[in-house]
């Protein structure tokens, strides 16, 4: 969408390159996501923990800072988590625009003539990379719930 709709809406003299237009777009749909899940554990906090903090003469700020946003933000680790595990996988996408990300290095890898046949490993080669960074994401996530005891009462 950014790579074809943005042009038309900027003047002619305009021309911004496709990697900016694919890292606004990718940002812009990445927020999105991002503030719904935010705004979700913000509601997940209790009327009495704004009160609380109302009562103690903290300004909203402070309140934000100090009590509602460590609570809400540890609510949502996993989804946090889960969407920036999700955008890595994501970042393929640009190929579309013709940029090269891990997969487009991939294919042109395949298409140096000294590499024909070796299609398997360089797809195993980006399927284990892709899991190492997931995964590793998801173990540091873990130990981070753990350490912080979302889930416990």
């Amino acid at each position: 969408m950014m790579d074809l709709m943005l042009p038309l809406f900027l003047p002619a003299e305009v021309r911004i390159e496709s990697v900016i237009r694919a890292l606004v777009g990718i940002t812009f749909f990445s927020a999105a996501y991002m503030a719904e899940n935010v705004r979700g554990g913000l509601q997940s906090i209790e009327n009495g923990q704004y009160e609380a903090a109302y009562a103690l003469g903290l300004s909203h700020f402070a309140m934000m800072a100090f009590i509602i946003l460590p609570q809400a933000l540890r609510a949502v680790i996993p989804i946090l988590v889960s969407q920036f595990i999700g955008l890595l996988k994501d970042t393929t996408l640009v190929m579309i625009l013709s940029l090269f990300d891990v997969l487009g290095i991939g294919k042109s890898v395949l298409g140096n003539p000294k590499y024909i046949g070796t299609s398997k490993e360089v797809y195993i080669f980006i399927a284990a990379l892709f899991w190492v960074l997931s995964y590793g994401m998801s173990y540091a996530s873990q130990r981070l719930e753990t350490s912080l005891g979302v889930g416990e009462r």
